[in-house]
């Protein structure tokens, strides 16, 4: 370990458990009462201590923030008990919705159902009381449309840190997102 701060390394690995949700720096700083610098040497000592053979879990950057995780090596065995939440109660619709919003956003609902050729008010509706996405504005068009976009629990409910770290899409993928010489 790094420095001799085994006490403040074990309180801030209790807060990551307890809290369930990912905290960055200064939250966990301001939760234990520590200087920055100290929550950073105890997180550095987490995840050297984290790296051994015998230790199933690992410190992930999730949203911005930091938490506990079962390391990735480990998820294919974990995954049909502890898998995401929202996963298999959302059904193909809404994946095809949120997948236009992640890639495309901010996103009209008119954009969205010219990509999709079909109604998004329900999908839309869904993934807003999933709070898996936003409204991110309105456009500065006639109507002022609502803009969507991805939230933070869409990115912990993947498993990203940013909305980079989403998959590259494929050419053909990327044909269906333009429509009429306009990219969405």
């Amino acid at each position: 370990m790094t420095k001799n701060i085994e006490k403040e390394t074990a309180l801030v690995e209790a807060i990551l458990y307890m809290e369930g949700d990912p905290l960055d720096e200064g939250s966990i700083a301001r939760i234990c009462g520590f200087a920055k610098e100290t929550v950073i040497a105890a997180l550095e000592n987490l995840k050297e201590r984290y790296t051994a053979a015998d230790c199933g879990i690992e410190l992930s950057h999730i949203g911005g923030g930091i938490m506990i995780t079962a390391k990735r090596e480990y998820w294919e065995n974990l995954k049909e008990r502890y898998g995401k939440k929202n996963e298999g109660k959302i059904s193909r619709a809404a994946m095809e919705t949120l997948a236009i919003i992640a890639y495309s956003q901010p996103v009209t609902r008119a954009e969205i159902e010219k990509i999709r050729g079909v109604s998004a008010d329900n999908m839309i509706r869904l993934l807003l009381e999933k709070e898996l996405i936003r409204e991110a504005g309105k456009k500065d068009i006639p109507g002022r449309p609502v803009m969507y976009g991805t939230t933070k629990e869409f990115l912990k409910t993947f498993g990203l840190n940013s909305i980079a770290e989403l998959p590259k899409l494929s050419e053909a993928d990327m044909e269906k997102f333009e429509l009429q010489g306009e990219k969405y």
